[in-house]
């Protein structure tokens, strides 16, 4: 076959043009630090990549959700503590209300400060966490405790009511499992296996304070204070045991975002030696092309007539 001028000028732009393709790919790569800019680059790197990201969002997701227990454990937990130390005072004070030493007067002024206790207690169980109510169930929207306003001194308490169904508010935490989020409002302030309820409790332990000798003795009420600090100590303990859980779930959550970060790397990212070896290696090629096609191609006709 006869080689023409024109086939050797032809095939030196097409190879400058697959240098230049190259040089082109390795400087976006450098500047972008990605193996590919669009999915046509690679089809089915795109498509790996793709799943990759879509598993490291589903990580950060679970990784948010968390963070809502985690708020409403913290909180919860808080508030239980700060029932534990109101329901401590209230036995000290039994204890020193019971004694011969205390008088009427003396039993009057502490039946006071339990009526402070009460109130303050009140609001722990009407604790709110993102302006929900945390001791009610899924309820978040109605206060567990309400004042009523036909008698100010009076509380209309959820748990006594026969209606009262606590549900639990479960949050998925990752795939397939969810976490309940609340403790029973009930267990805490309400009644269980028939005792009185802890408001009740307090009620009559400030009528006897008061004098009012029907409701038994100040010992009775030693009792039944310390079997309210006990469900507050078992629901803590339940409560306990789920942060430990999620602990272990966020934990989890850490690993597969470290590994779904490392394996998306492995995909996308550019090795930048590997990339700036080709691409000084591509400099030399495409200069030595140069050089080479100057002196391939020959003077023409009209060289030789100028």
């Amino acid at each position: 076959m006869r080689i023409t001028q024109s086939m050797i000028s032809n095939n030196m732009l097409k190879n400058l043009t697959n240098s230049y393709s190259q040089l082109d790919t390795y400087m976006n790569q450098l500047s972008t630090g990605k193996k590919i800019n669009k999915p046509s680059d690679n089809p089915v790197l795109a498509m790996n990549a793709m799943g990759y990201r879509t598993e490291l969002l589903k990580v950060e997701q679970y990784q948010q959700t968390t963070n809502e227990v985690h708020n409403w454990y913290d909180n919860t937990d808080a508030a239980l503590n700060q029932a534990t130390q109101a329901m401590q005072r209230l036995r000290d004070l039994a204890v020193q209300a019971s004694s011969d030493t205390y008088g009427e007067n003396e039993r009057k002024n502490v039946a006071e400060e339990v009526k402070q206790i009460k109130l303050d207690l009140i609001d722990i169980a009407n604790t709110k966490v993102n302006d929900k109510y945390i001791f009610n169930g899924t309820n978040t929207a109605k206060a567990p405790i309400e004042r009523l306003s036909a008698n100010p001194d009076t509380w209309n308490i959820s748990y006594n009511d026969a209606a009262y169904q606590f549900k639990s508010v479960e949050i998925e935490v990752s795939d397939g499992s969810s976490l309940q989020a609340n403790v029973d409002g009930n267990k805490v302030f309400g009644s269980i296996d028939g005792e009185k309820d802890l408001f009740s409790t307090i009620d009559d332990f400030i009528a006897k304070l008061e004098g009012d000798d029907s409701l038994g003795n100040l010992d009775e009420s030693l009792g039944e204070i310390d079997s309210s600090i006990d469900n507050i100590i078992n629901a803590r303990a339940d409560l306990g045991a789920r942060m430990n859980r999620l602990e272990l779930v966020e934990n989890r959550l850490s690993e597969q975002e470290i590994v779904a970060t490392q394996t998306m790397s492995n995909n996308e990212d550019i090795d930048y030696a590997e990339v700036i070896t080709k691409l000084i290696t591509q400099e030399s090629l495409h200069r030595a092309a140069l050089s080479a096609g100057a002196r391939i191609i020959q003077p023409t006709l009209l060289d030789f007539l100028r």
